[in-house]
């Protein structure tokens, strides 16, 4: 967690915490809505396996209404800008008077020398996927539920247009250029004009800048050498960011480790702030992660209920003493029959509060500017075997031993090319189709990878499922 730049307020014995910050935040998104949730969230003494039901709690809500949802997301966003503070020159200021970059950005460009991708085609399983193999993959996914059939539809349009690729007129700006799940090669393969910021790390912008150079897009990258740190230069970033040619789509792929999520991705929303009043045609561009809470439509319940009652003999066998044993915690079933929404609670204690946190604040933030006529592309995306996931054993083996309670776990180079393409449907569809409240817009297009459609309740087969995966993960 770094002491420069964007901070967590510090306490009253000078102490910087992770857990106050997110019981206040949390309390403060519930307080309009659920004034006995926000007691229960302020009074958690235990934040770290608390925080499982207070972030579950934001959701259910929120279910009562598109303004009660609205009003528990713009109350969160108040709340985290309140609090979080920005050190500099021995002293604080508040994060949104940080407006003074501490340099100016130069741009470097980059011209790709490759062809020009002109037909959308997906990595997967050793291959390359196109056309009408590529449309028989997108059906037995969705009749699998392993992705919602809105996100299978979004995709086929892409692939009835793809002249859209190129995304005339636009310049993406990816915030996490190296990011295994963004973008960046996708859109340069197809033509698009990119503008890349990341940590000023060589070895990364090799990578980066070679990317670029074989492909066919547009690369804008700041400084020379290139690279910026939004924690400690938001302001300088924001400045280079309103400054690029074309309507600019904002698209916050960023990532670190525990409590640094929460610093880099403040960082982001206050430079969101920054261009949207600079540049308001611009858009936003959000992935969501599977592991969270998400209300969810009746025919993924109905999915859910349906492979409960199919299962074999062998499993319900199975079952029933782990259910005993495990007091009703193990293989339950993930829905109440009939509930439209249902409730996919998918948080990973493991990932931690700070994780969810991060996280929520951008949903919370495509929330709010979707309200505010902003086109938004937000989507969830698939779990997917990325660095960091594999670096964390628990996770990687539960991904591992997925496959067993009909979860496909992505490789990240099918993930990313499949994101992208979303992301170019939603920028040529007005962020894709208006709905009546905020959770529909979040579970349209989810490619959740089965974790919605399961017959158990996430988290009470993860367990099992790294159980069953942890050779194959240590393998």
């Amino acid at each position: 967690m770094t002491d420069e730049g964007v901070v967590f307020p510090a306490g009253p014995q000078g102490r910087r915490s992770t857990a106050a910050l997110g019981r206040a935040v949390v309390a403060d998104a519930l307080r309009p809505v659920d004034p006995a949730g926000a007691l229960a969230a302020e009074q958690e003494t235990n934040w770290r396996a608390g925080y499982l039901v207070q972030f579950r709690r934001l959701v259910e809500a929120g279910l009562t209404s598109a303004d009660a949802a609205g009003s528990i997301a713009a109350a969160g966003l108040t709340s985290l800008h309140e609090r979080m503070r920005v050190a500099q020159d021995g002293g604080e200021i508040a994060l949104d008077a940080w407006t003074e970059p501490s340099r100016s950005l130069k741009t470097t460009q980059v011209q790709g020398t490759g062809e020009r991708e002109e037909e959308f085609s997906l990595p997967y399983g050793g291959t390359r996927l196109r056309g009408d193999e590529l449309r028989r993959r997108l059906d037995t996914w969705a009749d699998g539920g392993v992705l919602e059939p809105s996100a299978a539809e979004a995709v086929r349009t892409v692939l009835a247009n793809p002249e859209w690729l190129r995304l005339p007129d636009r310049t993406v700006v990816v915030l996490g250029a190296g990011a295994e799940m963004g973008p960046l090669p996708s859109l340069l393969r197809w033509g698009a004009r990119v503008a890349g910021v990341d940590l000023p790390r060589p070895p990364l912008w090799q990578r980066v800048l070679d990317t670029a150079r074989r492909n066919a897009g547009t690369l804008l990258v700041p400084g020379d050498p290139p690279g910026a740190d939004l924690v400690t230069e938001m302001p300088a970033v924001a400045e280079w960011v309103a400054g690029l040619p074309g309507t600019p789509v904002l698209g916050n792929y960023v990532y670190a480790d525990g409590a640094a999520n929460v610093q880099v991705s403040m960082a982001v929303d206050a430079l969101t702030l920054r261009l949207l009043a600079a540049r308001p045609e611009t858009a936003l561009a959000f992935l969501a992660t599977p592991t969270d809470v998400f209300a969810v439509p009746g025919t993924a319940v109905a999915h859910s209920a349906a492979a409960y009652a199919g299962r074999s003999t062998r499993a319900k066998m199975v079952a029933r003493p782990l259910r005993a044993l495990s007091a009703g915690r193990l293989l339950r079933r993930a829905y109440v029959p009939g509930a439209d929404p249902g409730i996919a609670d998918v948080l990973v204690a493991q990932q931690g509060p700070n994780y969810a946190l991060a996280k929520r604040l951008q949903r919370w933030r495509a929330t709010t500017a979707r309200a505010g006529g902003t086109t938004v592309s937000m989507n969830v995306a698939p779990p997917t075997r990325t660095r960091s996931v594999v670096k964390n054993r628990a996770l990687a083996a539960a991904y591992a031993g997925a496959h067993r309670f009909g979860v496909e776990v992505f490789e990240p180079a099918t993930s990313n090319v499949l994101m992208a393409a979303l992301l170019v449907h939603d920028l040529h569809t007005g962020g894709g189709p208006a709905h009546a409240h905020p959770w529909q817009d979040e579970a349209h297009a989810a490619v959740h990878g089965g974790l919605w459609r399961m017959p158990y309740a996430a988290r009470s087969a993860l367990g099992l499922a790294a159980l069953l995966g942890y050779g194959s993960a240590r393998g």
